[in-house]
């Protein structure tokens, strides 16, 4: 058994390199899906602020550990050593990933439900890649526009049809589970990952919000959006920049919150003119003059 995880560990390895040749950003995961590195803080007292999303510099925060640089890879597979499978980060550069997947729940037919969702909403499903989970279901793989931030979720869009978005993986062709091994659907293992339509990118947004009344003085809870995104790693720079400019908004902080937001994003290597064009964008999807 020991020699067959070993060989499993060996096939996810090069299955991961091979992503990470994509530009796709990797990590190990065990035979139950799940991330295959432990927590370094799973003894530590209750946090009270953010939880740590790799600010300590050790492995063990899940996707936020994701990489496509061959040597972080590797040093990730060799602090896992019984990953028998590789997860791919949604929503970071260069393709912004959107994962479809649909299952096979009893009681619910997710191909027919999203075949009724393009109808009625006048999309189709573009040629992408398409992987098969070892149940019978789909993964497929879209791409999304950088200043989108595809939340994740489970039905919403419909029963049977979750959504994985910023924050969330996709577990890789070729990985192995308790319950067999996801393979690409042939003829689909080449393609680069498809744009979503728009049609159906605005049903996975969230609705934008009604402005807000009143317009409170910068407190605490704007001071967590920038030391959000001054904790950026590269990669991570647009994703939390626009995620912490909508909740500014949604909370009456936008313009106020503005200046700091630019300074924070300037910190982590952004230009002054790409983080205002980012924060303009959060204006807008909430309903916002920026």
């Amino acid at each position: 058994m020991a020699t067959i995880d070993r060989q499993a560990t060996t096939l996810a390895l090069a299955h991961a390199l091979s992503a990470a040749e994509r530009g796709l950003a990797v990590i190990p995961l065990s035979r139950t899906k799940l991330p295959a590195l432990r927590s370094p803080h799973r003894d530590d007292p209750a946090p009270a602020g953010r939880p740590c999303h790799g600010e300590c510099g050790r492995f063990g925060h899940g996707v936020y550990d994701a990489s496509s640089d061959p040597s972080r890879i590797r040093e990730l597979f060799a602090a896992a050593p019984r990953a028998t499978g590789y997860g791919i980060a949604c929503g970071l550069p260069p393709y912004h990933l959107i994962g479809v997947d649909l299952d096979t729940k009893p009681g619910t037919d997710s191909s027919a439900a999203l075949r009724e969702l393009a109808l009625r909403h006048l999309f189709t499903i573009p040629e992408t890649v398409v992987v098969r989970t070892p149940s019978g279901g789909r993964h497929l793989w879209l791409t999304g526009p950088p200043d989108a931030v595809v939340p994740n979720s489970a039905g919403r869009l419909a029963p049977g049809i979750d959504i994985r978005g910023a924050g969330g993986y996709l577990v890789g062709p070729g990985s192995r589970t308790d319950h067999g091994v996801y393979t690409a659907v042939p003829g689909t293992a080449d393609l680069a990952p498809a744009a979503c339509p728009p049609s159906l990118l605005r049903l996975l947004l969230p609705p934008p919000h009604a402005p807000h009344p009143t317009r409170p003085a910068m407190g605490g809870h704007g001071q967590g959006l920038v030391q959000f995104v001054l904790a950026a790693h590269e990669g991570q720079r647009n994703t939390r920049l626009f995620w912490a400019a909508c909740r500014a908004y949604e909370n009456g902080l936008g313009p106020a919150l503005t200046d700091s937001l630019v300074a924070a994003a300037r910190e982590t290597g952004l230009t002054e003119r790409e983080a205002r064009a980012t924060i303009a964008s959060a204006a807008r999807l909430t309903g916002h003059r920026p």
